[in-house]
């Protein structure tokens, strides 16, 4: 009999039936929060620009709700930006002043990026001779994709604007890797 009770209670407590159904959460669909913007802000610079006389330079961006917004895969939307440059003389006066949307640079960027896109920063680069040099990108919100862009302010008030094609590498040894000859085999 007590073989008989040990036996039943060995069957009800190791007779479990295994299952091979894999039990995971649910994977719930991330819902776009509020739009995304950027932080305004402001830089300034003095400069020694045309004929050794300075330039107060400053770039404003600020974030711009009446710009049309821009949405990613998710379809989170992002607010696109509004930047204000402004050149001043010492005196005051002002040289330069120009507003810039995404839609400035869109003979320079592709149509994904016109689409998809934000004007995403304009900052002071160099003082190259008569010109002064901005750097300025249009990127996809939250990532490292971007269009590299070069704004150029002559001492005239002429603008130019191209994309960046130049690799900012200042590599001091390019000569010695430039002169380097297979010499070792001959």
């Amino acid at each position: 009999m007590v073989l008989a009770a040990l036996g039943a209670a060995l069957v009800a407590c190791g007779g479990k039936k295994k299952s091979d159904d894999i039990i995971a959460p649910k994977v719930e669909k991330v819902k776009p929060s509020e739009p995304v913007k950027m932080q305004e802000y402001k830089d300034t610079n003095y400069v020694k620009w045309v004929e050794g006389r300075y330039y107060h330079l400053t770039v404003l961006r600020q974030p711009c709700d009446t710009l049309p917004m821009v949405k990613d895969e998710t379809g989170q939307k992002f607010v696109d930006n509004l930047f204000q440059m402004t050149v001043t003389r010492t005196d005051g006066s002002v040289f330069f002043d120009r507003k810039f949307t995404k839609n400035s640079f869109n003979k320079y960027i592709n149509e994904d990026y016109q689409n998809t896109g934000i004007l995403e920063g304009i900052v002071f680069d160099k003082v190259d001779g008569d010109w002064l040099v901005f750097a300025a990108s249009v990127a996809h919100p939250q990532t490292d994709e971007y269009i590299p862009l070069v704004i150029k302010l002559s001492r005239m008030g002429v603008l130019e604007i191209s994309q960046d094609t130049q690799m900012d590498t200042d590599n001091p040894r390019k000569d010695i890797e430039e002169n380097t000859d297979d010499e070792d085999g001959v």
